[in-house]
């Protein structure tokens, strides 16, 4: 992925990991953060609470 984050001097390539793993057989999220969000009862969720979360970073950053 080439672009540029909000808080990037420059472009630059951007590589997306997985950010779904499972603990102890249950369904996590990994954030830039390094925190761990859930856990969640199947993929379809995580991936919606995934796009919240990231909304609600979004907002955050523009707020302050």
């Amino acid at each position: 992925m080439y672009g540029m984050r909000a808080r990037d001097n420059a472009p630059a390539i951007h590589f997306r990991s997985d950010r779904l793993c499972r603990v102890n057989g249950q369904l996590y999220f990994s954030t830039r953060e390094n925190t761990l969000e859930g856990p969640f009862d199947n993929p379809e969720l995580a991936e919606r609470e995934i796009q919240a979360y990231i909304e609600r970073m979004q907002l955050l950053s523009t707020t302050h």
